[in-house]
């Protein structure tokens, strides 16, 4: 059959498509479409895992800002405290000057009686308020007891300040107030914010361990320096500076031991200057200069000041009978 077309009228060729290949048709002008690559499973499990640990993330961070958990976890808890695990006992271990009703007062001080609800960490920091206590351990013995352990302070020295005295451990914890009538056998630190110089004194006497068993007290001076004072009675001023003291100390110690310079009569021994020792005896009247024998150290005394010696009395000669002229007397006159 033939085909009639309208006059006036052209028809348009359609154009041919180009075929790849495998049989697919390209249209002529379009680029040509990629076939996209299926993706492994591993990597489509790990994508689903990431993005599920997202979710999981976002949901607790909401929950956490709602106190869900907290919530849940407080519901959890007083269901095991209805169900009999509540606080019934506290068992006291090391209190030895730590009140121990004062420490059962803040173990049954709980929000909730439920034993694990009970704050460990909030009632271990309570006990340390007390200066007694050094450390504390807080824990739970199921099913009704809280087992509290204290590690209390030991009193090394008592601290003098403003007419007030108390008792210190080797770090400078005031401990408790001390009665003047029952004072401890204890080495007396005197002095403002002696006691926070405590843990240094300690080190100082390590550089003549000899001396501490001897020594009565300390001195705080000008929160700069320590004056040592001994069983004894005589007092050591030493030099500022830790490692001054340090090594004057130490020098005090040899030359105690050389020619035992406590317990001589000394009063007071000032080694602020460096390479120098001076010695200071006692004011009173008839006091002696102790001696001390030579050496290569040999300090320098100062003379004893002793009421001025009387002076020596004075013999004055009796004048001499005057001389009379030898005349002889007329005795025959009478008168």
């Amino acid at each position: 059959m033939s085909a009639k077309v309208a006059k006036g009228s052209a028809q348009r060729a359609k154009p041919k498509s180009k075929t790849t290949g495998r049989g697919k048709a390209v249209r002529k002008g379009s680029a040509p479409m990629v076939e996209s690559l299926p993706l492994p499973d591993a990597v489509r499990r790990v994508s689903w895992w990431i993005l599920a640990g997202m979710v999981a993330a976002l949901v607790i961070a909401v929950a956490s800002a709602l106190g869900v958990p907290q919530l849940f976890g407080r519901t959890l808890g007083e269901a095991v405290g209805e169900s009999g695990f509540t606080l019934k006992h506290v068992e006291i271990k090391g209190a030895v000057h730590v009140p121990q009703l004062e420490v059962y007062n803040i173990a049954f001080d709980q929000t909730s009686a439920a034993l694990p609800l009970v704050d460990l960490e909030g009632t271990r920091q309570r006990l340390l308020g007390f200066g007694w206590v050094k450390d504390a351990r807080v824990s739970r013995r199921f099913p009704d007891t809280l087992v509290v352990d204290i590690v209390e302070r030991q009193p090394a020295a008592i601290w003098q300040n403003n007419q007030r005295l108390v008792l210190i451990d080797n770090e400078g914890v005031v401990l408790q107030p001390v009665q003047l009538e029952a004072m401890p056998d204890l080495p007396l630190v005197i002095g403002p914010a002696a006691n926070r110089q405590v843990p240094g004194l300690g080190k100082l006497l390590e550089a003549a361990p000899q001396l501490k068993p001897i020594m009565a007290g300390a001195s705080w001076i000008g929160a700069r320096r320590w004056d040592i004072r001994f069983q004894s009675g005589e007092t050591i001023a030493l030099p500022e500076g830790d490692a001054a003291a340090a090594k004057a100390l130490a020098h005090f110690a040899r030359l105690d031991q050389a020619t035992q310079l406590l317990g001589r009569g000394f009063v007071r021994f000032d080694m602020r200057i460096p390479g120098k020792l001076i010695v200071r005896v006692s004011a009173e009247p008839g006091s002696s200069v102790p001696s001390i024998a030579p050496g290569e150290h040999e300090p320098a005394a100062a003379p004893a000041a002793t009421e001025p010696a009387p002076p020596p009395p004075v013999h004055h000669k009796a004048p001499p009978p005057p001389v009379v002229p030898s005349t002889p007397i007329d005795t025959s006159k009478t008168i």
